[in-house]
């Protein structure tokens, strides 16, 4: 088995892995950057709306606006590190180091956009692809960085631990402390060990547990089953947040429809052509997130629909090419020209607002393992996230980290022992099996722990993903591990202990709605 050592492994490489990785570096660490694809397979590469940019003189109104879109429940420290960290971690990383070419005013001002739950205009954007910008400029940056080495095609199995993971058994008696992660090799299929003095999860999120999803493909939480494997603590994943506007037409894939749309001037309407959301929220079609997804949930149950529309007509036809060209684009694709044609559109799983407990530095209960941006929970989104937070909260959270974990590397001594063997089966997994398991949990988590849930609804969900599982792991035991092995094992993980903590937490709030209709 080869081992490899380094400062930090980073297990991700979206925007906070890779801003995470240009930090450290920057302090001197050696880094190691493992990603299931390519540079820009990642859900920040589809992150369409923008990036919170607030440099207004009372910044306590996007305090106001986060906590309000949480419905109260998000934690003020997190919300106060990144209302007074955020400006200038756009402005070090996006503006002067990177020139990420953002939208601007013919004055050469940054043009500003608002979405949903937004009191006013404070998002930056470059047109409708405001992700694959940022993520191509920093992924560019890290393949130019000497102290960073990406490794791409590598699929984290599991954590490596003292408790379970050291050749030396007395090692089990100590504190509870990562020291690096098994990782796949998919080029080779050979498993190979990692040991760092600091691990750093960047995972992504969940959405892949779901039937409809705007995630990437192999987005299924594998942080957050890695990390309860191994005892780290769990937060707030009931909170699921889903995007209200999701591309619909059968036989064509899906897609997100940002919510800058909106923010522009585009409203919801039926197939009858009401304005729905009016009598729904004073916001009307720029509510929160979880208020727009349930209405029109319910609004299609009521009448019997297969999706509601979002309504351009307000806009120009050439503002909205020039705006919005990506989306443009792909509507016209499949047939829709949405200069002249409302968008069909329906809810999807988006955001996962919950995850690996940690605080303001990215520290978790496990000693040397780190969360950030959607894999860790600071608290920041509470029971619902405000639209273009996330972007900002992968640059915060990978520089608090990169900081402490610099200073401590600097200054402490690391115990790095030599990992167990990896040992595992030479059968292949038949891939059939792992299809049709996979499809089960995600017809099952979107049927009965989607966007309105119940008691009856969620104790069904637990016992299918109970079996499920139980048959999963002897399934993964007697076969050789596999890119889709392995998400399919975290896949199932990950849906138990959704509808788990969906399942401890009676109190509709938020994106996690709780009906008393059986």
């Amino acid at each position: 088995m080869q081992i490899i050592q380094t400062d930090c492994l980073v297990l991700g490489a979206g925007l906070a892995g890779s801003a995470y990785a240009l930090q450290a570096a920057s302090a001197g660490l050696k880094v190691e950057l493992l990603s299931l694809g390519a540079p820009l397979q990642a859900n920040s590469d589809w992150a369409q709306g923008g990036i919170i940019y607030d440099t207004t003189p009372d910044p306590q109104q996007l305090t106001r606006d986060i906590l309000e879109a949480s419905d109260g429940t998000a934690n003020p420290a997190a919300i106060e590190q990144i209302v007074r960290e955020g400006p200038a971690a756009v402005k070090e990383l996006l503006l002067d180091q990177l020139n990420v070419g953002f939208d601007r005013e013919a004055t050469g001002a940054l043009h500003l956009t608002r979405e949903g739950g937004h009191s006013e205009r404070r998002i930056i954007h470059t047109k409708d692809a405001t992700g694959h910008a940022i993520l191509a400029a920093v992924a560019n940056q890290v393949d130019a960085t000497k102290n960073i080495s990406r490794r791409s095609g590598f699929v984290a199995v599991d954590l490596l631990t003292l408790s379970h993971s050291s050749s030396d058994p007395h090692d089990r008696y100590e504190p509870l402390t990562c020291f690096g992660c098994y990782a796949l090799d998919t080029t080779t299929g050979e498993v190979v060990a990692f040991v760092a003095k600091k691990t750093i999860l960047a995972t992504g999120g969940l959405g892949g547990i779901f039937q409809h999803s705007t995630n990437q493909p192999g987005s299924v939480g594998h942080g957050v089953a890695m990390a309860y494997r191994v005892g780290a603590r769990l937060i707030d994943l009931e909170y699921v947040q889903f995007h209200p506007t999701v591309f619909f037409k059968k036989g064509s894939q899906p897609f997100l429809i940002t919510e800058a749309l909106r923010g522009e001037g585009a409203v919801l309407i039926d197939a009858r052509g009401e304005r729905f959301m009016d009598s729904a929220h004073p916001r009307g079609s720029l509510a929160p997130r979880d208020v727009v997804a349930r209405t029109i949930q319910q609004h299609l149950a009521e009448h019997g629909d297969a999706c509601v529309f979002l309504d351009l007509s307000a806009l120009k036809p050439e503002f909205i090419r020039e705006r919005f060209p990506g989306i443009y684009e792909r509507c016209l694709a499949n047939g829709i020209d949405i200069t002249r044609m409302p968008i069909p559109v329906v809810p999807a799983a988006h955001f996962s607002c919950g995850g690996v407990h940690a605080d303001l530095t990215g520290r978790t209960n496990v000693r040397h393992l780190n969360a950030i941006g959607e894999t860790a929970c600071t608290g920041l989104h509470g029971a619902n996230r405000l639209a273009s937070t996330s972007l900002l909260e992968c640059l915060v959270s990978a520089k608090a980290a990169a900081t402490v974990d610099a200073a401590e590397i600097s200054s402490n001594h690391f115990h790095l022992p030599v990992p167990r063997t990896w040992q595992s089966p030479d059968k292949s997994p038949d891939p059939l099996l792992i299809r049709q398991d996979l499809q089960q949990i995600q017809t099952t988590v979107w049927n009965y722990a989607g966007i309105i849930r119940s008691t009856r609804r969620l104790a069904r969900a637990r016992r299918i993903l109970l079996e499920l599982r139980e048959d999963i792991q002897a399934f993964y035991r007697d076969c050789r591990p596999t890119r889709e092995l392995i998400e399919l094992r975290n896949a199932v993980q990950t849906a138990l202990l959704v509808v788990h903590a969906a399942s401890l937490n009676p109190v509709s709030k938020g994106c996690h709605y709780v009906t008393t209709e059986e």
